[in-house]
């Protein structure tokens, strides 16, 4: 897995500090994105945590999540949760090292209280001193919070730039794409008020003792079953939500977000609700399983036109906390497909996520285009390569297409519904389930192409 060395470049690490009016937590931020153009050490906030014990908690669980690993956990795995503030609220995100998990903290505005809240997204450091002083975080703990760079003029703290270069593996930003495009395919499965939601997580068994499972929703609980009957939501790893035993004794209730059919193990998202906060964690749908792999951004990167479409709606991107794709079709005059498309184009440079609480999109902007993406892709690049030897052949009526790779040939249908299928190994295997294969997306380009000579031809005529 190709890797590029990544520098976060702190003023001085992120603490716990007490002075005369009570603890600041201080989060120091290294180089991000703002409205203004990009900043050494932007500042996004300074002001109190309206519940202390409970917001600790959850920093402590996203950072669980950002140094764990729940698939092969020997291997070690540390990187530093991003942040964005979006006017609003401020949003801290992290992958699990394998790429199975995706956590998010969102603190709302009535988690809040203090100045305004700025717009841009940067790195935090998360160090180990910090993390034993967010454990003894107590309920009537008054905890000023500032994030960004403003704390060194209430500190003694001086001398040079903490640096830290990490690995930054593809997949991660890879991961950041993939999850936006899963969540928005969720739907609210069920809601469990706190005492059954901590009845539920304890119950749940530990050490990956268990595979992927289901629950179906029964009552104000859920029940397990060993298959998806009707109804059921899929619980993929269930140790892997160990992060939310942290959050347990503030959370006010559970709510649980996947697909509504799914005969197939799927991802799901679990939200741990806590008071002006939320704490969600999305489970790929397998422990070994990584969100860098499962291919459903593809098709809007192989599309030209999603690329021109995707420079159009990153004009009328600005931080904001609810991206309502109805409101961009308006804007830019392009149909709410075209803008989905383009949505999906601009996760994979990590400008896009989705909120599965509010069914909205939201912006971040993290140091990526979406070339380095497309780079990295290994289908992508297989499909272009098929493309360029001419080995696509589109049959008549525009129903089959035939492709031919050395001496195999591959056979890809489209059916009334527009949904491509194969007969390459990649197909059998996955069904579908983990993107279009590189003959699939090959003929899509062909298509496409194809489509756009007819089109400039009947101009011209």
């Amino acid at each position: 897995m190709t890797q590029s060395a990544h520098a976060y470049a702190y003023l001085r690490p992120s603490a716990v500090l007490d002075g005369a009016d009570g603890r600041h937590l201080d989060l120091a931020t290294s180089g991000g994105a703002t409205p203004l153009g990009a900043a050494a050490n932007p500042r996004f906030f300074a002001g109190f945590l309206a519940d202390p014990a409970p917001a600790a908690a959850a920093l402590l669980a996203v950072a669980d999540v950002a140094a764990a690993r729940y698939y092969q956990p020997r291997l070690r795995a540390s990187l530093d949760p991003v942040v964005t503030a979006n006017g609003d609220r401020l949003r801290f995100e992290s992958f699990s090292g394998c790429c199975g998990v995706y956590a998010r903290l969102d603190v709302l505005g009535a988690g809040l209280d203090g100045d305004e809240i700025g717009h841009g997204t940067t790195n935090v450091d998360v160090n180990n001193p910090l993390r034993e002083a967010l454990t003894r975080i107590g309920p009537a703990d008054p905890l000023h919070l500032a994030v960004g760079p403003d704390a060194l003029e209430v500190t003694t703290f001086d001398g040079p730039l903490v640096e830290k270069k990490v690995p930054l593996p593809e997949r991660w930003l890879r991961g950041f794409a993939e999850t936006q495009v899963v969540a928005a395919g969720f739907e609210p499965r069920a809601e469990l008020p706190a005492a059954e939601a901590v009845r539920f997580l304890r119950s749940l068994p530990r050490g990956g003792r268990a595979g992927v499972g289901w629950v179906v929703p029964a009552g104000r609980t859920l029940r397990p079953t060993t298959r998806p009957v009707p109804g059921a939501v899929c619980l993929p790893g269930p140790d892997r939500l160990v992060a939310l035993q942290r959050v347990l004794r503030h959370a006010l209730a559970l709510r649980v977000y996947g697909p509504v059919a799914a005969g197939e193990p799927t991802a799901s998202a679990w939200e741990a609700v806590l008071p002006g906060m939320r704490l969600t964690l999305t489970l790929s749908p397998d422990a070994a399983r990584g969100f860098s792999g499962e291919g459903g951004v593809l098709d809007a990167l192989a599309t030209g036109t999603a690329e021109r479409d995707a420079e159009l709606i990153a004009v009328l991107l600005a931080w904001e906390p609810r991206i309502e794709v109805g409101d961009l079709a308006a804007q830019s005059g392009l149909s709410p497909e075209r803008v989905r498309a383009a949505l999906t184009r601009l996760g994979t440079a990590g400008q896009i996520g989705y909120d599965t609480a509010e069914a909205a999109y939201f912006h971040r902007q993290l140091p990526y285009d979406a070339g380095r993406a497309e780079a990295a892709n290994p289908r992508l690049r297989a499909a272009r390569a098929l493309v360029e030897a001419g080995a696509v052949r589109l049959e008549e009526g525009g129903a089959t297409a035939v492709v031919t790779v050395d001496e195999h040939i591959q056979r890809v249908r489209t059916d009334e519904s527009g949904r491509l299928s194969c007969t390459c190994l990649w197909w059998g295997k996955y069904r579908g389930g983990r993107g279009p294969c590189k003959h699939a997306l090959a003929v899509g380009m062909v298509r496409e192409t194809a489509a756009g000579a007819a089109g400039t031809k009947g101009a011209g005529a």
